[in-house]
């Protein structure tokens, strides 16, 4: 029987594209988010596979069509950047208000 993972599908695919589509480490963003670097290689091999030949019976994107996508997955990789980082700032704010 599969072992189940405690982490939930779609949390493993946006920490496999945050290191393909940001140009940060395995090491930086497992660290980040509290994942071991190598269960992280894992996800973004399984990743990096899934958009090199996934495509088998749906049709190849045209050019336009992969550099659009890049692009998106780029700016998604930036906007759950800046989102980690509010998060924290409002946590700090948090604290400060309390004092």
């Amino acid at each position: 029987m599969a072992r189940q993972s405690k982490y939930p599908e779609e949390f493993r695919r946006q920490a496999a594209a945050l290191v393909l589509d940001s140009g940060r480490t395995i090491r930086d963003v497992g660290r980040e988010l509290g994942v071991n670097h190598e269960t992280l290689r894992n996800w973004v091999d399984r990743l990096r596979q899934e958009r090199d030949g996934g495509n088998s019976g749906r049709g190849e994107l045209g050019v336009d069509e992969r550099a659009e996508l890049l692009r998106l997955r780029r700016q998604v990789a930036q906007l759950e950047l800046e989102k980690e980082i509010l998060k924290k700032a409002a946590v700090f704010f948090a604290r400060e208000t309390e004092r």
